[in-house]
């Protein structure tokens, strides 16, 4: 029988797994979720996580940005970029297909592959980025290059474009990375990166960048449902990159896995301690099993809407609220909705992570208001 454990437990794990009981750290690149990458969508989005996690800002181009998993913008270390383009790329056709979404239906009609059309838009975008490029630009430069199987009509531009998603899949794969700050987006040439292509498969990982290793990893225990919807893939091509040293254990009379080398940070984790204010998209809430995180599920569409996502108070790994910026001028107004007694410890945790909200942001604190 599966080793039995609790919620608690797992909500230990995963706190320390993702650093955030530390307050200090020796470098910008000093965490440990940048293997996996850490997504960078809204305001603050990586930069934040990383702060919250105790790391000092990036002064020297450690980082780098690039998107990768879901197509989504994620932050990495700049010397690891060779080695997320091998680990982010698709696990079989089947799999190049799921990620490009819509744009898969016309391509397999013409009798194009995913995985070769995935190919010809890297190519191409390598050709055109020859100096710093906003994607506006980029895409109408594609849409002259591409045939009609890789384009569609736009509504809300009133226009014919390549599809999305194949487009952001394809530019680390150009060796092309995001230009920090920038809106739109600006692509540009990685220094010292060999265009892969689509050469191979994330199955050709090394282990500490493996994205199903790393999902168990840092939010196991897990099943083959979890990763396949984190990185968008198949169950079938997950389950066949299933790591051979992963160990069943039991949540809640559900079978889930943990790298074997975790099991006994599983069962025995340190209590977590610490308040933080995680941006809407920190790695902590980009888990699959919700319900685990927030039993109390009438919460969700508050925490997770469908547009404009509030950020989240934490308390030790538990969810203890929400919160949302407001910004005038150069001061800052922090808006918390507490889902749990605030006590004048809690408060004055929560004060001071906006104090430090306003020092990342270079804007003064104005008030922390309910």
């Amino acid at each position: 029988m599966p080793t039995e454990v609790s919620r608690s437990q797992v909500l230990a794990f995963r706190w320390h797994a993702h650093q955030l009981g530390r307050t200090s750290a020796t470098a910008p690149d000093d965490c440990a979720l940048l293997d996996l990458g850490i997504q960078d969508t809204g305001g603050d989005g990586a930069s934040w996580a990383l702060r919250v996690r105790g790391t000092p800002p990036d002064r020297d181009g450690s980082l780098a940005l690039a998107w990768t998993l879901r197509g989504a913008p994620h932050c990495y270390r700049r010397v690891d970029l060779p080695a997320i383009a091998v680990a982010t790329q698709p696990l079989s056709e089947a799999d190049a297909g799921k990620r490009i979404f819509d744009a898969n239906k016309p391509l397999k009609a013409a009798g194009i592959p995913a995985l070769t059309a995935l190919r010809e838009v890297a190519t191409q975008m390598r050709e055109i980025v020859t100096e710093p490029t906003v994607k506006g630009a980029m895409s109408s430069a594609l849409t002259d290059r591409l045939p009609d199987p890789y384009q569609r009509f736009c509504r809300p531009c009133n226009t014919i474009h390549l599809y999305e998603m194949p487009f952001r899949l394809a530019a680390l794969q150009a060796g092309l990375e995001l230009r920090p700050g920038t809106s739109p987006p600006m692509l540009e040439r990685i220094p010292s990166l060999r265009p892969g292509y689509f050469g191979g498969s994330g199955a050709d990982a090394e282990p500490r960048f493996d994205v199903v290793r790393g999902f168990l990893r840092f939010f196991g225990p897990a099943t083959p449902k979890h990763v396949a919807g984190y990185i968008d893939a198949p169950v079938k091509d997950v389950k066949a990159q299933w790591p051979a040293d992963a160990v069943e254990v039991s949540v809640a009379g559900e079978t889930r896995w943990i790298l074997g080398d975790d099991l006994p940070a599983l069962l025995d984790p340190p209590a977590p301690h610490g308040v933080r204010l995680l941006g809407p998209y920190d790695p902590y809430l980009q888990l699959r099993d919700r319900e685990l995180l927030v039993p109390h599920t009438d919460q969700h569409k508050a925490l997770w809407p469908v547009l404009g996502r509030p950020g989240v108070i934490v308390d030790g790994g538990e969810v203890v609220g929400l919160w949302r910026p407001r910004t005038s001028g150069r001061k800052l107004t922090v808006q918390i909705t507490p889902w749990t007694p605030l006590t004048k410890p809690l408060r004055a945790a929560i004060d001071e992570q906006a104090r430090r909200l306003a020092e990342h942001r270079e804007v003064t604190l104005a008030a922390v208001t309910e």
